[in-house]
């Protein structure tokens, strides 16, 4: 097992039911796609976060299934504002506390807000990273919404 990362200290904290899946982290194909085949789990419930910039109220994260991409007009009204853009590479760690390919929506190093796509209701367990790369955390959605404070949304397409 890893170490703990922010994000399962603080499910631990919050006495959350969750399992962890190490994965071999590939540099050359980062894909949600590759790390399903390679692990045996269901694409669609794999879900990778990102991070996004609004224009009127800042930092928003986005939690949307791997195979599909996040609609950022849908995340715009979702979180107040006019125009989202995702936020560049570079400023994530100084953002999230996490690195490119190791951003978890749970733990981050501010309370964000976080966008939960819709779709991840549909199932019991769904996967998003633990905060590391080559770590995923496999746990309801209920139980990343309480993690979160995360709002359920219709973000992707």
């Amino acid at each position: 097992m890893s170490k703990k990362t922010n994000a399962l200290r603080l499910l631990d904290a919050q006495k959350a039911y969750y399992e962890t899946v190490e994965y071999r982290y590939d540099t050359d194909d980062l894909s949600v796609e590759h790390i399903a085949e390679d692990n045996g789990l269901h694409l669609e419930r794999i879900f990778k976060t990102l991070v996004a910039k609004g224009d009127k109220n800042g930092v928003a994260v986005a939690v949307v299934p791997g195979h599909k991409n996040l609609d950022l007009k849908a995340l715009a009204k979702a979180s107040g504002n006019k125009k989202m853009a995702l936020a560049p590479v570079k400023d994530i760690q100084a953002l999230t506390g996490y690195i490119r390919g190791g951003c978890s929506p749970i733990g981050m190093r501010k309370d964000y807000p976080v966008y939960l796509d819709t779709s991840a209701l549909a199932y019991d367990v769904i996967y998003v990273n633990a905060g590391q790369r080559g770590l995923l955390v496999g746990l309801s959605p209920e139980a990343l919404r309480r993690a979160t404070d995360a709002v359920a949304a219709e973000i992707s397409e």
